[in-house]
Parts: structure tokens; sequence; C-alpha cells
């Protein structure tokens, strides 16, 4: 069993999709603990149901965006993971906090990178007039949304669509391969060698494994 620490800011919908496959063990790991940089996070309160530890870091208490990650560091560091998973997390991670955890962090990103990193994705597909988006998950590296791809969904973009029905239609897919990811790796399938996912001894293309939905 993979111990699993979470990083949250929002409502935990990627979070509680997490939980389920574990508690159904479709993922053979324990999330150990969930940690928020928001203290009115929902997600805390998914996880409280759940009887997963939690913990709430401000960053207006400390200097820097160094000082605030060695502190979440060192509280994550207290449950031993084998995994630190990024789900709605809304902060960029310092060098050393990923150096730390190098080929231990994941994160979905809703767009299918290398397309459209950072914020307000959805809103550059249609903008663009794109007749495809989606979601990828992808190992966390230095880079902002710059780690090496794992696995990606496409989903259709309609002419009638707004930014609203997009984001529904993303995070459908992103609770279904969230989890999909999580198993891959606590069943010590799924890596990150020299930089490049690897997953059952083959490395990745650069845009993963591509499910079309």
């Amino acid at each position: 069993m993979k111990n699993i620490v979470v990083l949250i800011s929002g409502s935990g919908s990627n979070l509680q999709s997490i939980i389920d496959s574990c508690q159904s063990g479709a993922v053979h790991g324990r999330i150990v603990a969930v940690v928020s940089n928001q203290n009115e996070a929902y997600g805390l309160v998914r996880a409280q149901q759940a009887g997963i530890p939690t913990a709430y870091l401000d960053a207006k208490t400390y200097a820097n965006r160094q000082a605030y990650d060695a502190a979440l560091l060192a509280i994550i560091e207290q449950y031993q993971p084998d995994i630190v998973v990024l789900a709605g997390f809304m902060r960029i991670l310092s060098p050393d906090f990923v150096k730390h955890f190098t080929g231990k962090v994941l994160n979905i990103h809703p767009s299918l990178l290398p397309k459209y990193p950072g914020l307000h994705t959805h809103r550059k597909a249609l903008e663009n007039g794109d007749k495809e988006h989606g979601t990828s998950v992808h190992f966390v590296t230095e880079e902002l949304d710059g780690g090496p791809v794992i696995l990606q969904a496409k989903v259709p973009v309609f002419p009638e669509d707004n930014e609203e029905l997009l984001v529904e239609r993303v995070k459908t897919q992103e609770h279904i391969i969230y989890p999909l990811v999580l198993q891959w790796f606590s069943d010590d399938r799924l890596t990150m060698v020299d930089g490049k996912a690897v997953l059952d001894g083959k490395v990745l293309p650069q845009q993963g494994v591509t499910e079309t939905l």
C-alpha cells in the first residue's frame, strides 16, 4: 500500500475521486493526509468525512515561497509519502520542494499539454476555436506544467459550449484518469526516469497515453 499525500486549494472533486478509488481497492494506496493552503477549502471537509488527517498552511504567515514550501515539506514528510498528489493546489512549488520529491509528485492540468500551461485553459480553448480540449496528468518538474505527461483525456468542444459546460466535461474525465494513473503508480508500473514518464518499462511519448472520450 502506497502512502499518498494530497494537496488541495478548493472543493476537492478530484480528491473525492481518489478517496473513492482507494476505498474500493482500485488504487492500492491510502491517503495519509490532505493539506490545503485555503482554510475554507471544501476538500478538507471531504477528507475529514473520510477519516483522513488534514492540515492547513497559511501562506500569509511566511516571508516567501521558499519558507512556505519548507514548512509544507516538513508537514508532508511526517506522513512518509510514496507519492504527493496535487489536486487543484493553486500554488507554484519552489525548485527545492520539487527536487526533494523528484519522481514522486503528480499534477492534473486542464488542457492537452503542452498546449495551454498556466491558468484559464478552458477560456483559451474557446477563444481559439479549438475542436477538442482535455486534461493531462503529468509528473511535476521545475518547469510550470512542463513535466512529462503520463495520460491525457480528450473531449470535444461544441459550437454552443461556454466555459462552464467545458469545465464540467473536462472534470468528468479528470475523475477517471487521475485515479487510473495512481493505480499504475501504486502497482509499481509507473516511474519517472531521466525526466521521462515510463509505464511498464516503456518510455511514453510527449503527450503520454491518450484517451479520446
